[in-house]
């Protein structure tokens, strides 16, 4: 049975519209909004390298939480922008499966990094005096390194998992980027040990940072 399964070496992101008119509407909308997102965060980048006073903790993490929101944006944006102008995208196994891989590397260190800047917010009014001590320059370098980390091996746990199932058949994913849960659904081979991980691990990292960062509002009020 495994020998006439043909691998689907491409698929085709459907998007998130067929209607014409919205097509258009959307398009211009998207565009613009991606725009303002580049532009709003490039600046804040800027800034924050550029002006010696906003080198400090939470402006670090600022900067970190502006590139990633970037590169986000630009992991699904364009693919979905041209869509909207010429239908229906092809995109590569590999290409799908990058794709993947940064949405969830980014979404979630972006997670861990909200809930870092909670706690450097809590350490700043809960422990003022101590505040330059605890979140001395390498801390928050090691604070950000470990956000980073964390959201690269969740994200690499997913790619590659989902790398060694088998697609033959539907290609078609009714989405306007890959992600896990339409790729689960093309698969014909077994996807109960994706379907847990993405359950256990995706929202631990989901609620683990939200619980951190509901303690330190806690603390802080």
């Amino acid at each position: 049975a495994m020998l006439n399964q043909t691998n689907a070496r491409e698929f085709i992101l459907l998007g998130l519209t067929d209607i014409q008119g919205l097509q258009h509407f959307f398009f211009i909308s998207f565009l613009l909004l991606y725009l303002t997102s580049l532009l709003g965060n490039g600046a804040i980048v800027t800034m924050v390298i550029a002006e010696p006073r906003l080198h400090t903790p939470m402006y670090f993490f600022l900067g970190n939480l502006s590139c990633l929101d970037i590169f986000y944006s630009t992991v699904t944006v364009p693919k979905m922008l041209t869509g909207f102008l010429f239908g229906h995208q092809p995109i590569s196994f590999g290409g799908c499966l990058a794709q993947l891989h940064f949405f969830h590397f980014l979404g979630s260190t972006e997670a861990v990094l909200l809930a870092t800047m909670a706690y450097d917010r809590y350490v700043a009014i809960c422990n003022p005096l101590r505040y330059a001590l605890v979140m001395s320059p390498r801390t928050c370098l090691l604070l950000a390194v470990a956000s980073w980390s964390a959201g690269f091996v969740h994200a690499t746990m997913h790619s590659v998992m989902t790398s060694q199932l088998s697609f033959c058949g539907h290609n078609h994913i009714p989405h306007f980027f890959c992600d896990i849960k339409p790729l689960l659904n093309l698969a014909c081979s077994n996807t109960s040990l994706n379907m847990t991980l993405l359950n256990v691990v995706t929202t631990s990292i989901v609620l683990g940072p939200f619980t951190l960062i509901v303690l330190s509002y806690f603390y802080i009020i």
